[in-house]
């Protein structure tokens, strides 16, 4: 049989071709709307399943084994355990994996750590008419998002709020748009839009491409009511336009995802429209300064210095209003984390830009521009912060369950992006468990360290 993420793969595809959403596929193909969920979810397929998912394609003209990326099987090969040859292999990349992000965000509370991080500048912004402006560069799920906003209501509840998100994966768009009806409902004067425009064109809302200007994808949903039920509903609704603005392909030159067509979406209250009139953004009419720009885990680890700083901070930090801040956070290792990669790896360096290197290429990309800024590395004691993977203190003794270990053990492979090949190899023999339950007997448990930097603009706002 093949594995979920075989199959889901090529769902996902499928969907983005027909522009349909899972839930809808879900009904043609097997009578059942929750059906990807549950695949998601690890449930198993059977194979009389599979053949009716293989007809349905067949029937639609799906070419199975021509359109994977990653990794790309057919259906004939899956059933007999083999896999066809992957042209892409080589840009399949572990911090993609979908199933592994999701164990990963649910057994750690990194979520919470950066928020709570990100949340101790904002008493330190300074916001100026019309709106508190708020740009993140790379929401995730949403949940760093959501308790910022949280955060921003308790200090400003009478401030209006004006928010961008960056994402590409459309699954993570779909989560973040789950958390906001509360948002509108506790502080109604806000505008959220989401876009999966690039670093350099995401804060501006506007493709650089001339000819992806002409495919922009704007749309603007005003909400009606005045309660989260009536909210979550209209966003409930949204879901076959966001399938087909957030379709993505794979980059021949890089292997990342990168969106078929540049897509934003503009989500508020129809209450509070004339109240918020000057801040709705609109084609060739937005703001383009923010007070506060989230950049958590806003590259991999092992990407160029070059890329870090050129094509993610440099445009971040452009964007910048007169007093704005930019806070960045990225993994730094010296954990037990680390040390179970090391156990593994004896010599294994994922953490290879620290926050002092990425500074010093952050201001000499800026230049002479570079007075305008203030750039805080900020010691070890301000500047690191702890995370951990939650367990209960029955699991960790004598003998560790092996869905604890499994979840340090991905927890640790995860926040280091070692590729599915490397992992493949290793976990072969049982010796990388055995090195995870040693780390977690000798710190009785799991922790990690992100370290934060911040930028802000001098001048008043």
């Amino acid at each position: 049989m093949p594995e979920n993420s075989q199959i889901l793969n090529l769902i996902e595809l499928f969907c983005q071709e027909k522009e349909i959403a899972e839930s809808t596929f879900g009904l043609r193909a097997v009578n059942d709307g929750k059906f990807v969920g549950r695949l998601r979810a690890g449930k198993g397929i059977t194979l009389s399943t599979l053949k009716t998912i293989e007809k349905f394609f067949i029937d639609n003209k799906f070419e199975i084994d021509k359109s994977l990326t990653q990794p790309q099987t057919t259906f004939d090969s899956a059933k007999s355990g083999h896999s066809a040859t992957n042209k892409t292999e080589p840009h399949f990349r572990f911090y993609d994996n979908r199933q592994k992000y999701l164990l990963f965000v649910n057994t750690c509370s990194e979520k919470w750590a950066v928020a709570n991080r990100v949340g101790q500048e904002l008493s330190r912004l300074k916001i100026r008419s019309p709106a508190l402006r708020v740009f993140d560069a790379g929401v995730g799920d949403g949940t760093v998002l959501s308790r910022v906003m949280r955060h921003m209501h308790k200090l400003h509840p009478n401030v209006p709020f004006y928010v961008v998100g960056k994402e590409i994966s459309l699954e993570d768009v779909r989560l973040t748009l789950e958390k906001l009806p509360d948002r509108f409902n506790e502080h109604p004067a806000s505008v959220v839009i989401i876009t999966n425009m690039l670093y350099s064109e995401a804060p501006k809302l506007f493709p650089r491409d001339k000819e992806n200007q002409s495919q922009l994808n704007w749309g603007e949903v005003a909400l009606e009511g005045n309660s989260a039920h009536e909210f979550e509903e209209q966003i409930s609704n949204l879901d076959d336009r966001i399938t087909y603005g957030w379709q993505v392909r794979t980059s021949q030159k890089t292997g990342n995802p990168v969106y078929v067509r540049p897509s934003v979406l503009v989500l508020y209250r129809k209450d509070h429209s004339l109240l918020m009139d000057n801040i709705i953004p609109r084609v060739g009419s937005v703001m383009t300064d923010y007070n506060l720009v989230i950049a958590s885990q806003p590259f991999r680890l092992r990407a160029s210095l070059d890329l870090k700083i050129k094509k993610i901070l440099a445009p971040l930090v452009r964007s910048l209003a007169p007093g704005g801040r930019l806070v960045a956070i990225q993994s730094h290792g010296g954990d037990p984390g680390a040390e179970i990669i090391n156990r593994v790896w004896a010599d294994e360096r994922p953490f290879i830009h620290n926050r002092q290197i990425l500074l010093e290429g952050l201001r000499k990309e800026i230049g002479l521009g570079s007075t305008g800024f203030n750039f805080g590395a900020g010691s070890d004691r301000n500047s690191l912060f702890r995370y951990v993977m939650h367990t209960l203190p029955s699991e960790i003794g004598a003998s560790i369950g092996t869905s604890t270990l499994m979840a340090a053990w991905n927890a640790a492979v995860y926040v280091a992006q070692i590729e599915d090949k490397r992992l493949e190899m290793t976990m072969s023999s049982n010796d990388y468990l055995e090195h995870t339950a040693a780390s977690l007997r000798k710190h009785n448990g799991l922790w990690f360290n992100d370290e934060s930097f911040v930028v802000s603009r001098r001048g008043r706002p």
